[in-house]
Parts: structure tokens; C-alpha cells; sequence
């Protein structure tokens, strides 16, 4: 990563760069715990405009830029803004650049649209999840939460499991981890959201080692980390989602069975698919894995505001 990057796919991560921000997180985060502060963004302005819901990739963001001592504006939800008389997404980010902010944050339910917002503003974009497409800084949590539990990333085994066709963690997280070496995925789904060619495609000339299973129970104790995803009911008919509804549920019970359970991780919000009592279990990681999103936003930011 350099300074005034734009961060549209986890694709333009290398090795190199994931384990500098990881370095990076690690240095904020000890100053941080140690009672510490650092403003070296003082002066510098972040926009974040959130086209569709969220609530850690947002938040994490805005605390992350304050911490880091600059200032944040918000767009706001679309009825208080001229969306709501019917102004198009790029005109408002056209509107907002000419404001001169230092780093614009994008979410937006449509695939490319973050590489679109590229091409509009001045201000570096960073892409908070396009779609289906990609979600490359929350792969940055996922791989920074790996590296923290076993301290090394090559030769980790994962099982990417539940929605992969339309959940675009899955793909961002595939391309971040095929950077290091001996890793092996295995995509647990059912056959009508297995992951998207496009996403096989490009591991394939990565030469990443993966299998595509139906049954969780076949490899769990294969698994350094199980990753769990939610259907994206937002991206599916009503009666595809009642259909597959239900799938996998990964309960407290079902993992017990067990000689080995892996590190459990999702990128939240959770609904049915992954039980509240799993949250006793030492290997529950994935309200840790939200707090880590803090400080490697920190470090991008950082990153590229070159501060």
C-alpha cells in the first residue's frame, strides 16, 4: 500500500502489504492498550458514505479516524439527503470531493461501484463493500485476527462456510489469504451458493489449494479456523432464501461433537446460522475479529494519509 492508494479490491494486496498493516495494527494497538494516543491525522477529514446498512465496517472507520486524531463527517441516511429527491450516487460523491476530504469510505449495493467512485473522486476511496463483489479491508480484519490466534498465516487451513456465492467477504478473504503459502480452503455450501466462477477462477492461476464440500461434518476437524457466513437474504429471492434457509447452523451442540473445534470466526451480523451459545467457547473469536477491525482500519488510514 502507498500513500493516496485507493483500496477497491483485495486483489491489489501482496504479501508485503498485509504483513506491514498487520505490523502497523500491532504497533497502534500497544499504544493504545499502554494508555497512549496518537494524532498524527490531526487536520485530516474522512468521509464516510454508506449507500447500504452497516454498523462495524461504518463505526469502525469513524472511531478509527478519531482516534488517530482527525475528523470524520458522515453522509447520513439516504431520506435526509437529495437521494431522497432523487440525486444519483455519483453526484453526491462528485459533490462531496470538491469539499476536499482526505479519504472517502464507500459502501453501495452494487458490484463495481467502488471502482467507479474511484474514477469520480480525487480523494483516495476505500471500498466498504461493493455488492456481491468484495470487501477487502474487512479480509484485512479476518487475516489480522488469524495472525494474532497462531501467529503465522502460511499454511493455515480454513473452511469458508454458508452463503459464497453472494457474500462478498468470502472472495476478499480467498484473495488476501492466497498471498502465503500452503494455505488450503475448503467452501462449505450447498451446490447453489457455491462460490462464483469468477472467484474459482482467479485462485486457480493463484494455484490455492481448495475443495468444494457440502458436508461440514467431513472436515471441521480439519480446520484451523471455520469462517461462517450468513445468507445475504438482501441478494436473493424470497423463495431461494426460504429454501435454503437454515442449511447450516452452527450451535454450541454440533461442535462438541468434536475431537477438535476449530477458531470460529464471522464477519457479523449473525442470525440463525450461528448460535449465541457457541459465544461460551474459547474458540468464539468473532467479537475479538470486529474489535481488530479498529486498529487495521487505523493502519490503512494511516497508511494513506502518509502520516
Amino acid at each position: 500500500m502507498y500513500v493516496g492508494a485507493d483500496v477497491i479490491s483485495a486483489l491489489q494486496f501482496t504479501r508485503s502489504d498485509v504483513e506491514k498493516l498487520i505490523a502497523l495494527a500491532e504497533e497502534i494497538r500497544r499504544v493504545y492498550e499502554t494508555g497512549g494516543r496518537l494524532d498524527v491525522a490531526k487536520g485530516k477529514v474522512l468521509f464516510t458514505a454508506f449507500f447500504e446498512p452497516s454498523t462495524r465496517t461504518r463505526l469502525s472507520f469513524q472511531f478509527a479516524m478519531i482516534k488517530l486524531g482527525g475528523a470524520v463527517v458522515d453522509l447520513g441516511p439516504e431520506e435526509v439527503t437529495s437521494m431522497a429527491k432523487g440525486e444519483s450516487p455519483e453526484d453526491t460523491l462528485r459533490t462531496v470531493d470538491s469539499y476536499n476530504p482526505d479519504i472517502i469510505v464507500v459502501r453501495h449495493r452494487e458490484p463495481g461501484f467502488a471502482a467507479k467512485a474511484a474514477e469520480i473522486c480525487r480523494a483516495p476511496v476505500i471500498n466498504a463493500g461493493d455488492g456481491y463483489n468484495e470487501h477487502p479491508t474487512q479480509a484485512l480484519l479476518d487475516v489480522y485476527t488469524m495472525w494474532r490466534i497462531f501467529k503465522r498465516l502460511d499454511g493455515l487451513v480454513a473452511g469458508l462456510m454458508g452463503d459464497l456465492k453472494y457474500g462478498r467477504t468470502i472472495s476478499s478473504l480467498s484473495y488476501t489469504l492466497s498471498n502465503f503459502r500452503d494455505i488450503k480452503l475448503y467452501f462449505i455450501s450447498p451446490r447453489e451458493l457455491r462460490p462464483r466462477e469468477e472467484v474459482l477462477k482467479i485462485l486457480d492461476q493463484r494455484r490455492v489449494h481448495y475443495e468444494l464440500v457440502e458436508r461440514p461434518e467431513e472436515v471441521v476437524e480439519k480446520l484451523d479456523v471455520l469462517y461462517v457466513t450468513r445468507l445475504q437474504k438482501e441478494r436473493m429471492s424470497p423463495e431461494e432464501y426460504e429454501r435454503l434457509k437454515g442449511s447450516y447452523t452452527v450451535t454450541y451442540d454440533y461442535l462438541a461433537r468434536f475431537k477438535k473445534i476449530p477458531v470460529v470466526l464471522h464477519p457479523l451480523p449473525r442470525v440463525w446460522e450461528l448460535s449465541r451459545d457457541v459465544d461460551v467457547l474459547p474458540q468464539a473469536q468473532y467479537f475479538e475479529q470486529a474489535k481488530n477491525g479498529l486498529y487495521v482500519r487505523m493502519a490503512l488510514i494511516k497508511t494513506i494519509l502518509g502520516v
